[in-house]
């Protein structure tokens, strides 16, 4: 017998958590209506409980035993609120009230909790997820690239290693897409991925340093929204300029900007680097 056992033998019910691809099957990212948070319905077995997405009010059966990160719980009234707006959106009334509580919740949750190393891949996700709502709205939480030549690049983000996942067509290396990453994205840490076998896909990541408060974090969609945006502008400028003309109309979403942090933390500012004093000595 192992000293560790690896699964959990909790009971979840109530819980509101965090899942990943490893607890679903789905596209790199996640569905678009979803934003990886879910109140646990029925949890009694880990390995297969009810969930509903907080973000897109979706039902779903998940294997939780692994890797889990429980956020917070939900009082007993709230989880029977949540369960007969369930019910009443499967007889076929209107589903809107579900979503809109399940949303507030939601939250309500990443609010209490604040900003964190925990929160840090719900709020990035909650975050990437209005970039792509304006740049590239379709099923998936990534924003599709035509390079030319038949190639079009996904780009997802992965949420935990804080990162940008650039898939490309060919386990081959790009060096049009390198020079234009590296432009989009100065400063940043390009690394291309080497496939194990020739099977494998090929890719790049963008790596960002971690930011460490809601207000680095906000600014770091920024940045990941202008550099997307320079990529379109490059391989895509009719597809900008259609954008341009909706995001002046409506402006960009910023769901992250409607979280107050109940944290009182000092804000950083970058300290520009200083020169250093050469003395010669004759």
């Amino acid at each position: 017998m192992a000293d560790v056992p690896g699964a959990c033998e909790l009971a979840l019910t109530r819980a509101v958590v965090q899942y990943r691809d490893v607890h679903e099957i789905d596209t790199p990212g996640g569905r678009i209506q979803d934003i990886g948070l879910g109140l646990v319905l029925e949890g009694r077995y880990a390995s297969s409980a009810e969930v509903v997405d907080l973000g897109s009010a979706a039902v779903k059966l998940l294997d939780l035993s692994h890797e889990l990160v429980v956020v917070d719980w939900v009082y007993e009234p709230t989880l029977e609120h949540v369960s007969s707006l369930i019910r009443s959106a499967a007889q076929g009334e209107s589903s809107g009230d579900l979503a809109r509580f399940c949303f507030q919740v939601g939250m309500q949750v990443l609010e209490r909790a604040g900003f964190s190393p925990v929160t840090r891949p719900s709020l990035l996700r909650l975050g990437f997820r209005d970039v792509c709502r304006d740049l590239d709205l379709h099923e998936g939480t990534s924003v599709r690239v035509v390079l030319g030549g038949g190639r079009v690049v996904r780009i997802h983000m992965d949420y935990d290693g804080n990162a940008l996942a650039v898939r490309t067509p060919t386990t081959s290396r790009d060096v049009v897409l390198e020079e234009a990453l590296s432009s989009a994205f100065a400063g940043a840490d390009l690394r291309r991925l080497v496939p194990a076998s020739e099977a494998a896909a090929g890719g790049y990541q963008v790596r960002f340093a971690l930011p460490q408060s809601l207000e680095e974090l906000r600014d770091e969609v920024t940045v990941i929204r202008r550099g997307l945006l320079n990529l379109l502008a490059r391989f895509e400028p009719g597809r900008v300029r259609d954008l341009e003309t909706v995001l002046e109309t409506f402006g960009d979403r910023e769901t992250l900007a409607r979280l107050r942090s109940s944290r009182s933390t000092a804000r950083t500012e970058r300290v520009p680097q200083l020169t250093p004093r050469v003395t010669t000595i004759h």
